[in-house]
């Protein structure tokens, strides 16, 4: 086995988020539903994007999300994804490079423009979304960076980026130059729509590609189509050899070898926004696995990354994970 020069290599979709605080009579100006999320074209993205005044921009996306969790905690990572060649192409690339986190994809010259979630934050703090997905979905197996997935413990997908028949292929593509290599290759199911729409893919590609799973309660449930929790796990401990499924203020329950442990979850003194941590908890335990954690250690992290990305608005840390960590006494 080479040597690697990553703890992880995440591979899915890359977005800009815009973020902009509005008044309710702009929601309605534009026609935009509150508290929610839809999705828009290119046109539209336009339009929305020119009328977010005094906006952040940066870079977004759940698998980048989780891969800059990972850095924060002292990880060493790197990202695959697909940008145009543009504006916010170029935010992207430069905000990944700002937190240490190479991303070398080469940029889309013609076709769609950059994907973004344009996010409008009301007073009373509803964050609706509107999301363009652009360029980011048009990843194909010759976007895989084969030195970068030999380079990485493991291989980290996002479930959201499979929507597209190039990108099923481009998930077993790079799930093959990892296993080849000696690599890890772990899946996040990303979202219980994303499970409906693809459930008998994501099935195969768990058999016979995937090492680890990273999935919430509901997630789970649609996988295997059951109302009854214990028969998931059940289900998920036969097909896969270590598996994360999250429960919200339950904790989390971890399925690797002999019977399935359940680690709480850490306090909270207020939820402000719950985006992000599903992301953040998989950050924290790709970190505690990379580094020969053990499975509850791995867990403890994913929750202490989750309880702190949920304490304020956003889906990336605003308090170091490795400061976190280490006040804890848990080092990688």
């Amino acid at each position: 086995m080479t040597d690697t020069r990553y703890d992880v290599v995440g591979l899915g979709n890359a977005i800009v988020d815009i973020i902009a605080p509005v008044e309710d009579r702009f929601l309605e100006e534009h026609d935009i539903r509150k508290n929610g999320m839809t999705l828009i074209d290119e046109a539209r993205a336009a339009e929305l994007t020119e009328a977010a005044k005094d906006a952040r921009q940066l870079s977004g996306g759940s698998g980048a999300n989780t891969i800059v969790g990972i850095s924060s905690f002292g990880g060493t990572a790197a990202y695959i994804g697909k940008v145009a060649e543009d504006e916010l192409g170029t935010v992207f690339r430069s905000d990944m490079k700002t937190v240490g986190v190479p991303f070398d994809t080469p940029a889309l010259s013609s076709g769609p423009a950059t994907a973004r979630c344009i996010i409008f934050v009301t007073p009373d703090g509803a964050r609706s979304m509107n999301t363009y997905l652009g360029a980011s979905v048009l990843f194909s197996p010759e976007d895989v960076q084969e030195e970068t997935v030999r380079a990485g413990k493991i291989l980290y997908l996002e479930g959201y980026l499979f929507d597209q028949e190039a990108a099923k292929a481009a998930f077993v593509h790079a799930s093959e130059i990892a296993t080849a290599a000696g690599r890890k290759v772990a899946l996040t199911l990303s979202d219980s729509f994303c499970v409906e729409r693809h459930r008998d893919s994501f099935l195969h590609l768990i058999k016979n590609h995937v090492d680890i799973v990273f999935a919430n309660e509901d997630e789970a449930l649609s996988l295997y189509e059951t109302e009854d929790f214990d028969t998931a796990v059940a289900r998920m401990q036969a097909d896969t050899a270590l598996a994360a499924i999250t429960r919200s203020e339950k904790g989390s329950v971890v399925i690797g070898d002999g019977e399935a442990i359940t680690v709480p979850a850490e306090p909270v003194s207020k939820v402000v926004d719950t985006t992000g941590a599903g992301d953040q908890y998989a950050a924290g335990f790709l970190f505690g696995i990379s580094h020969d954690l053990p499975l509850a250690t791995s867990a403890k992290l994913g929750h202490m990354a989750a309880a702190e990305v949920i304490s304020h608005y956003g889906p990336r840390p605003e308090t170091p994970y490795a400061t976190l960590a280490k006040a804890a006494g848990v080092s990688g």
